[in-house]
Formats: structure tokens, C-alpha cells, sequence
């Protein structure tokens, strides 16, 4: 009866042969300096990632660090006070995802905007990748933009202000 339940045609994976693929991956991911992987197969899958872990933190606490310097508050703008969370401002425009924020639809096209600029509410003004995908960030209203915190080619988190329009 024991053997009539078996599938001879599929190989039983035991808990220590997956324990020893997910070091494996494990390994790969940090000798290719990799955030994402994803291994499948007709009877497993796997998906390492460490996006939403605490690494990519040091990537943006120089950006805060630097944007208090480019806007001192004697430089007549109240509106936007750099010393606090910039991602409080009620004109933030916060990325959505954790990703790579691009300023520019090609690398050697003009940025989509430029502090100054007046934007149209539903235009796009920045780009964050995600997973391959590129993601179009635009403006949530008509304005102006007064601060923008990030550079082309930058990782960002969920979250972090991007740019203030007014």
C-alpha cells in the first residue's frame, strides 16, 4: 500500500537538500552583489531578496545629510525647511517603491525636471525602476518644483521624498 502512493517519476526533496540550495543562493546573491534572486523549477521556488531590509539606509542618509546645506533657512524660503523629514512636506512627492530613481527618460536626455520648473499635475517628472520595470512618478498637482532630494542613478525606499512641488 506504501508503494502505491509514491510518484516514481518525482525526485523527494528533503528539508536539509532546500536548507542547503538556500545557502547556496544565498552565497551567489553575495558574490554577484545581487539584492534580488529567484531560482524555480517544476516542484520549488524560491525568491531571496533583500529590498526590504535595512541595507539600503547608508544610500540615503547622505542625500538628507546634504540637502539641509543646499537650502539654509535664510535663503528666504520657509516653505521648505530641509532640517525636518522632507517627506512630511505637505508637497512631497514620495516614491512608492523601493527602487532606482532615474531624473531623465534616457541617459543622455535632459532631466524631466529642473528646480523651478513648473509642472502639470499628471506629468511625469521622474522615473523609479523597480524589478526591470520602470515605473513613471508624475506630479500629483500643478506647481512648481522647489526641492529636488535626489540624483539620476540613485536607489531610493518606499517613502522617501523625491521632490517638493508647490
Amino acid at each position: 500500500m506504501a508503494t502505491a502512493s509514491k510518484k516514481p517519476a518525482a525526485k523527494k526533496t528533503t528539508l536539509d537538500d532546500e536548507t542547503t540550495l538556500v545557502k547556496d543562493l544565498a552565497d551567489i546573491m553575495d558574490k554577484a552583489g545581487l539584492a534580488e534572486l529567484e531560482y524555480k523549477t517544476e516542484t520549488l521556488a524560491i525568491r531571496l531578496s533583500r529590498l526590504s531590509g535595512a541595507a539600503p539606509v547608508p544610500a540615503i542618509q547622505p542625500v538628507a545629510a546634504t540637502a539641509a546645506p543646499l537650502v539654509p533657512k535664510s535663503a528666504g524660503n520657509p516653505a521648505v525647511d530641509t532640517t525636518e523629514n522632507p517627506a512630511d512636506h505637505p508637497g512631497a512627492v514620495k516614491s512608492p517603491m523601493v527602487g532606482t530613481v532615474y531624473t531623465a527618460p534616457e541617459p543622455d536626455a535632459p532631466a524631466f525636471i529642473r528646480e523651478g520648473d513648473s509642472v502639470s499635475q499628471g506629468q511625469t517628472i521622474l522615473i523609479v525602476e523597480a524589478m526591470k520595470v520602470m515605473n513613471p512618478i508624475t506630479a500629483p498637482k500643478t506647481g512648481t518644483v522647489v526641492k529636488i532630494f535626489v540624483q539620476n542613478a540613485q536607489p531610493v525606499e518606499f517613502g522617501e521624498a523625491l521632490v517638493i512641488v508647490e
